[in-house]
């Protein structure tokens, strides 16, 4: 961690980068691996003038001729979203409005989180995968025909999936494979999975349908996962933690048992919760602009954080880093509002522990328990969530301690008489547009001493000068700067 706050200039100009070299798709195969004609015809039909495009890093090589395509056929005006605000599997739908579009298409791997400003379409990657070699896995992994098992997948893999199942029903009848369905009126998106009414028990997670046999919960189930280990299946472990899980990688073409490292991570999440509870300075990282209802559960967190006789401080700052957080010493803890794949996040590296929208209402809700289950998506802890669970009456007077796990000191849940003044729910309020902290608490204070507080316009207050040769060189150490 010594290198992640700073580095020698010597070693940033001599640092030598690995660039591999990305073929183009063919153009050919663009039409069918990007399915160039039924977006155009999702563009035509609703009569949108303004495209805007979302492409991955791993896809941006094809960026160009898909949209050259796309402008061709539909002469709409379309946009390239390259370098997008949080993580590429969330749609970017405010860079979008920056260019004015009428809709989005979000291409490559996405969490499927609803959104609701924009009409969108998704457009999954069609990863290869070999099917005899799944199928293969599959069996001698589950011995036992007569076994419920559920069949999870990456989204590139959805286009083999219903092949892979017809494989397999006629000698493992208790087979169930999930279905996409994005939630969201203005969602469009290639083989999306209606809701089927006569379903004996229908589930929806994570832009998936499951329908379960009558009787059975998804406890009940052995879970067979298609895909690379990554974000998407360290979700699928965590929700269903008394899951049995068994993966295949379609890469390596080789299949396997997931360990239960996962009790292992949720020990480490309980260790985040004991940190949170020690916190006095919360900081709330706004780490999606595009999920539906994350101003709620800001507003939620605030009042949760406050009743718990805490400060918080709202951050928003794009994608996340070690350096980026290292600037706010005075924050005791950060909580992380994403969407589900992006909430785990590891703060192994950090100075100050980041935390999941459920982990801090376990540290301040004393009405929630610490128990096996565990919620990534924060929208279910918002009110008409499926584990929403109020504040207790009368939490902000309480005036119980307990004993910290960590520090071994006494802990109170009061509000001092400052705090417990009524306020906008947090100790951050704006006194001009150059965002100035304007209170007296410590944390605020010490905010506002700082040297550097952002970019000031001064408008019409700054005289108009001749160009001058600027400095050579990187901002660490500029050449006329010596040693």
């Amino acid at each position: 961690m010594a290198d992640a706050f700073s580095s020698s200039s010597a070693n940033v100009i001599q640092r030598q980068v690995d660039v591999q070299e990305t073929r183009s798709t063919p153009l050919e195969k663009i039409d069918e691996f990007y399915q160039i004609q039924k977006t155009c015809d999702f563009v035509c039909r609703n009569h949108f003038g303004q495209v805007a495009l979302q492409f991955p890093d791993a896809l941006l090589h094809d960026s160009t001729a898909v949209a050259a395509e796309i402008e061709r056929i539909t002469q709409a005006k379309v946009y390239i979203l390259g370098d997008t605000s949080y993580g590429s599997c969330c749609v970017d739908e405010v860079a979008a409005e920056h260019v004015g579009a009428d809709c989005m298409v979000h291409y490559g791997r996405a969490c499927l989180s609803p959104s609701k400003r924009l009409p969108l379409m998704y457009v999954f990657e069609r990863a290869s995968i070999d099917l005899d070699k799944c199928n293969s896995a599959f069996r001698e992994l589950y011995a036992d025909t007569q076994t419920h098992i559920l069949i999870l997948y990456d989204v590139k893999y959805t286009h083999a999936i219903d092949h892979l199942v017809t494989l397999l029903c006629e000698d493992y009848p208790n087979v169930v494979s999930s279905r996409l369905f994005v939630e969201g009126e203005q969602c469009y998106s290639h083989g999306q999975t209606k809701r089927e009414p006569d379903a004996e028990q229908l589930c929806i997670h994570f832009g998936r349908q499951l329908c379960l046999k009558s009787g059975l919960s998804i406890e009940d189930y052995d879970v067979f996962y298609v895909g690379q280990d990554g974000p998407t299946l360290r979700n699928f472990m965590m929700t269903w933690n008394r899951c049995s899980f068994s993966s295949f990688d379609p890469v390596t073409s080789a299949g396997r048992v997931e360990s239960a490292g996962v009790n292992r991570t949720l020990m480490k999440r309980f260790y985040a919760i004991e940190r949170a509870k020690d916190a006095n300075v919360v900081g709330i990282l706004v780490g999606t602009l595009g999920v539906a209802n994350y101003l709620s559960i800001i507003q939620q967190l605030k009042e949760t954080i406050r009743s718990a006789g805490k400060k918080s401080y709202v951050f928003a700052m794009g994608k996340l880093n070690v350096p980026k957080l290292a600037n706010f010493l005075e924050i005791d803890i950060f909580v992380l509002i994403s969407c589900p794949e992006n909430a785990l996040l590891d703060s192994s590296e950090f100075y100050r522990p980041v935390v999941t929208p459920f982990e801090m209402e376990v540290a301040c809700n004393r009405n929630r328990e610490w128990s096996a289950e565990y919620v990534t998506d924060f929208r279910h802890l918002l009110p008409g969530g499926q584990n929403y669970v109020p504040l207790a009456e009368g939490q902000e007077e309480c005036d119980e301690t307990d004993v910290s796990l960590i520090t071994g000191a006494l802990r109170s849940h009061k509000l001092d008489s400052d705090h417990a003044k009524p306020r906008c729910g947090s100790s951050l309020v704006l006194r001009n547009q150059t965002l100035t902290v304007a209170n007296t608490n410590s944390a605020a204070s010490f905010l506002a001493t700082r040297s550097w507080r952002g970019l000031e316009q001064k408008l019409g207050e700054t005289s108009v000068g001749k160009a001058v040769e600027g400095r050579r060189g990187i901002a660490i150490a500029y050449e006329e700067e010596g040693a």
